[in-house]
């Protein structure tokens, strides 16, 4: 599939059939440094005592901002046409775990 609009002067962005198909993720962490900003989706799956980082993407804080607003601006909308999303009070529990494990 690709966006064509190199006759406006816009990017021409390529998506294959792998990308497409998207990777389930129901939980997201967030790392920051001073130069970027390191999001790893994972998805956990109930009764099992282990999960796997699906996908990481490292971002500049810039688009990590902007990212931001597009994604407060299109829960916006979803919210608009189709009602308000639930929060639930009680997310997952996150493994202590998780990460890279500490070294003194």
């Amino acid at each position: 599939m690709k966006v064509n609009k190199e006759k406006e002067g816009k990017l021409n962005i390529e998506l294959d059939q792998t990308i497409a198909e998207g990777t389930y993720s129901n939980l997201a962490i967030i790392n920051h440094s001073v130069s970027e900003f390191i999001v790893d989706f994972i998805s956990i799956m109930p009764g099992t005592p282990k999960a796997k980082v699906k996908s990481r993407i490292i971002l500049t804080p810039q688009h990590a901002k902007r990212l931001s607003k597009a994604l407060a601006d299109n829960v916006k909308k979803f919210e608009a046409a189709h009602g308000e999303i639930k929060d639930y009070d009680q997310a997952p529990p996150i493994p202590m775990t998780f990460g890279p494990a500490g070294e003194a």
